[in-house]
């Protein structure tokens, strides 16, 4: 055992993991740290110094570890460092043809950032925007009468999107092939992700019937489509030797960092563990190109196999298909379980899935972080008890996966959403699913639906619990610029129970709020909220709504509203 003083040790991308862990002779990585930290006695810090500190494989804490605490050196003072925990590599590089070239062996990733240290963009795949020619689907995919299928580089690295395959849906599916069939041109796609989307997407909505996906929105990821500056191609086309591909801007000296990893950090039974300060990057996620592909439903959830169910939304009129069961998209950061586990003042950035997922356990506290660039949701808890989210600044998420909602709760009993900032998000800004005792106070959201349809800036769906005392309570929200076409600001769906929502502003919405839904509504209580116009169904209130003392301001409603305004949003910036 090392006698470290005050049982606190240091890491350092500079140190050496044969030192002591002293501030004079830090760790080199984070794994040692914790190593040396299980054993030591009663509570440890572990001080991690300014730099990059790359992972070769992601972080593991079990229900053996508490008491324990990672943060930035200097924390919460003018002196702390930025320290950045990666799971990426950094790439190097020639110039071939006007396009940087490099040859990277066996990885595998979906994202791309180009930069400097401490200052990497996004890259995004390269791709077009339809299948040419006269396209039509087939048992196994699609026939075009256009040859140019036929010049891809690399068809099975080709993925296919499906933007809007529902109004709040978007899938992705690989090609398996292209081949020649006389005038014609074959796509096979992978399988058994195919299949199950012909099974998945289908519904009958105001005389228009879907059976099964429709042509592609956008087609990714071949070295033929490598026409825009500042996009990237991976071709796997030879195994163990893949090659990136990157057109640069003129004039672009670029460096790179491919994610390599899939999860940075996974928590598992911990008791009283701690980050602060740092910042988590550079991750991805591989299965949506895999052959199972990514058949997404709703917010978090993709269908992975089994049975589908229809829903009848208007007997005789309008029905949809959805999945008996789904499956939820991984965090690049993940808490299972446990007790106790708080990430606060910390940034999640650069990750190819959601942020930071939780599953299950107690008190668990995530405060003043900041998520951006991100291909999936911010935050995202399933079940658990007594949850806080408080604080955070959400923005520019759902890069990859546009349905992903910036904060999304599910089966959660006393789960708190308060204080938080949501902005610029391609769909929904926070989500509750069926719950128990949900909080959702005092939020902002901005610049919400800016992609896909059918949602809003606040969305729950599902009972809440069992009485109003038991049930969610949405309170002095402000809700701004809901953007697509048909959404609902603030918006109770799909058989909502035991909601009370008061004193919440919406505006700039394309329907501020809705009453009337199917399954319909069921104990749910709008009371003295500001809108700027009239949610549907307040003219004719259905019987399990209660709807009073709510004010209709088509102007001035910001001056009237200026109280409940400042009390949304974040605390720390004021």
């Amino acid at each position: 055992m090392y006698a470290i003083n005050n049982e606190i040790l240091y890491v350092s991308p500079h140190g050496d993991d044969a030192a002591p862990g002293t501030p004079e002779r830090p760790f080199a990585t984070l794994g040692r740290a914790l190593r040396a930290a299980r054993e030591l006695t009663g509570d440890v810090v572990v001080h991690l110094r300014a730099g990059t500190h790359t992972l070769a494989a992601p972080l593991e804490l079990t229900e053996d570890d508490g008491h324990l605490t990672f943060q930035a050196h200097g924390y919460g003072t003018p002196e702390q460092e930025e320290v950045v925990i990666s799971g990426g590599r950094e790439i190097t590089g020639r110039l071939e043809d006007g396009v940087w070239v490099a040859d990277v062996g066996d990885l595998d990733t979906r994202q791309l950032y180009v930069g400097a240290e401490g200052s990497y963009r996004r890259a995004e795949r390269a791709g077009i925007d339809a299948l040419p020619g006269d396209a039509a689907r087939t048992v196994t995919g699609y026939v075009t009468d256009s040859p140019d299928p036929l010049s891809w580089h690399s068809p099975a690295d080709v993925e296919f999107v499906y933007r809007g395959v529902y109004p709040w849906t978007e899938a992705r599916i690989a090609v398996a092939a292209v081949a020649p069939d006389g005038d014609r041109t074959l796509i096979t796609m992978a399988q058994p992700a195919f299949a199950r989307a012909v099974e998945l997407y289908n519904f009958t909505w105001e005389e228009h019937t879907q059976a099964g996906p429709a042509l592609p929105t956008r087609i990714e990821n071949d070295a033929a489509f490598l026409t825009e500056p500042g996009t990237f191609v991976l071709d796997r086309s030879r195994p163990g030797r893949h090659r990136l591909r990157y057109l640069p801007h003129p004039g672009e000296q670029p460096r790179f960092v491919a994610p390599a990893l899939e999860t940075l950090l996974r928590v598992t039974g911990s008791r009283d563990v701690t980050f602060r300060g740092l910042t988590f990057a550079d991750a991805t996620w591989l299965r949506p190109g895999s052959p199972a592909g990514f058949l997404h439903y709703h917010g978090n959830g993709h269908y992975d196999g089994g049975p589908v169910e229809k829903v009848v939304i208007v007997e005789g009129h309008a029905w949809v298909t959805v999945p008996a069961r789904s499956e939820t998209i991984p965090a690049c950061v993940a808490v299972h379980g446990g007790q106790d586990v708080r990430f606060e003042g910390c940034r999640f950035t650069r990750l190819g899935a959601t942020g930071l997922g939780l599953t299950g356990g107690e008190r668990h506290v995530v405060r003043g972080c900041d998520f951006d660039t991100l291909s999936a949701s911010a935050i995202s808890v399933d079940g658990g008890h007594d949850t806080l989210i408080e604080d955070n600044l959400v923005e520019h998420i759902g890069l990859d996966h546009s349905g992903s909602p910036g904060i999304a709760l599910h089966g959660t009993d006393g789960c708190t959403v308060a204080h938080n900032h949501v902005r610029e998000v391609p769909h929904c800004g926070i989500v509750a699913g069926p719950a128990r005792g949900t909080r959702i106070l005092r939020n902002l959201t901005t610049g919400t639906m800016s992609v896909l349809a059918d949602g809003g800036g606040v969305y729950l769906s599902g009972p809440q619990g069992d009485s109003h005392d038991t049930g969610a309570r949405i309170v002095g929200n402000v809700i701004k610029d809901t953007r697509t076409p048909y959404n609902f600001g603030l918006y109770t769906d799909y058989g909502a129970a035991w909601v009370t929502v008061e004193e919440n502003v919406v505006t700039g919405a394309d329907s501020t709020a809705v009453l009337q839904v199917s399954p319909p509504l069921e104990n749910v209580v709008y009371r003295g909220n500001f809108w700027d116009a009239d949610p549907m169904g307040s003219d004719a209130v259905p019987d399990g709504v209660t709807y009073e003392d709510n004010t209709t301001l088509a102007e001035g409603l910001d001056a009237a509203t200026t109280d409940l305004q400042d009390r949304a949003g974040l605390r720390r910036r004021r």
